[in-house]
């Protein structure tokens, strides 16, 4: 993640305190059809529940191909925990380990079954993996990751688990068979910018492409269940006073997921958060209105790659932990980012819901 003055996540609620308290929308994929001109109050979501399955909803399948949760618990931990240890090393662009990074994301891709891309544009390099949809190629859901980082740094939650979640998204999902074509990216120059992906989005944009999706990791490995471990910034007790109110009661553990989109995004924000409470995963929604998506004020909503696509109207998701408000070792700032600070339990689970809301966007066969 490129760096900035706060976390997306906290920024949003910041800003939200500048608008009227919104009215919660329940419903299905559809719900919100008004174009989300408001962020959703995260009261309903209880940020400090235990990660488990809820019981009322009986077990969760075993892994299949036959509907997306059951195509979700086919995410493996140990395959994407073997990923991150490979990947977390320092790779700033043109480094050795950043070669070996690129390398990695274009073979694994190509075992996969994709059709690979190393898409060189003027100062970088992409690894783009496509498989065509069976009844609807012309529509594409993307799924990706930047794998570049800053010079010393091992960047293990930055974006060493971003990677490594997209890869194990592309094993898990090249099992299966979807009328739309799956893109699985891995973007190169993130910190400097986003200039990987700005160059991918606006050549799709150039190209006539429809983007249908696209879901974001960006640093997914870090959660702290102990009281105290999430900072929030001034102003939050009035913008959303019950999730304020949940935040205190559960003393402010840093142990649930971020998912930031755009109003076109809804559909599939939705879509995550169905599948996140299916399997026991604490999540908080911000749907950004469509007024601050280009804005200076949403700047730090901007931090990643998802902002590229926002900026050619396309869909866009950030799905996060939320970075240097809940990890200090952030770009390795209070100490190293490596891959023992992490908890790949939680990592896992984020992977598992966004292989199950991918699929439903994919139209699983």
């Amino acid at each position: 993640m490129k760096n900035g003055g706060a976390t997306m996540l906290l920024t949003a609620l910041a800003l939200a305190a500048c608008t009227p308290t919104p009215v919660e929308t329940v419903g299905g994929p559809d719900a919100s059809a008004d174009g989300g001109e408001g962020i959703v109050d995260a009261a309903r979501h209880d940020a400090g529940r235990d990660a488990a399955p809820r019981p009322d909803a009986g077990p969760l399948p075993t892994c299949a191909t036959t509907d997306p949760l059951a195509l979700g618990q086919c995410v493996e931990q140990a395959r994407y925990q073997a990923d991150l240890v490979t990947i977390a090393q320092p790779r700033d662009p043109g480094s050795a380990h950043w070669q070996a990074v690129q390398d990695l994301c274009a073979d694994r891709l190509t075992s996969l079954g994709f059709t690979v891309e190393r898409h060189t544009y003027a100062t970088g390099v992409n690894v783009i993996g496509v498989r065509d949809g069976a009844t609807d190629p012309t529509h594409r859901v993307l799924v990706g990751a930047h794998y570049d980082h800053i010079p010393g740094c091992a960047g293990a939650d930055d974006n060493g688990t971003g990677v490594s979640g997209a890869l194990e998204a592309a094993r898990v999902l090249s099992m299966a068979s979807f009328d739309r074509t799956l893109v699985v990216a891995c973007w190169d120059e993130e910190e400097r910018g986003l200039v990987g992906s700005r160059a991918y989005a606006a050549r799709a944009h150039a190209a006539g492409e429809i983007i249908d999706d696209y879901f974001n990791f960006e640093m997914i490995g870090y959660r702290d269940t102990a009281p105290n471990t999430q900072r929030l910034p001034l102003g939050v007790d009035l913008a959303f006073r019950e999730a304020n109110a949940e935040y205190i009661a559960n003393d402010r553990r840093a142990d649930f997921v971020a998912v930031i989109g755009d109003p076109a995004s809804d559909p599939s924000v939705t879509r995550l958060e169905t599948y996140a409470d299916r399997i026991g995963l604490p999540f908080i929604p911000l749907r950004v209105p469509a007024s601050l998506l280009a804005s200076s004020l949403a700047g730090d909503l901007r931090r990643s790659d998802h902002a590229s696509f926002w900026d050619q109207a396309y869909p866009g998701i950030l799905i996060t932990d939320t970075s240097e408000f809940r990890y200090d070792d952030y770009h390795c700032t209070a100490g190293p980012d490596v891959v023992e600070n992490l908890d790949p339990v939680f990592a896992t689970q984020i992977v598992t819901m966004t292989v199950s809301a991918a699929a439903d966007s994919l139209g699983l066969r």
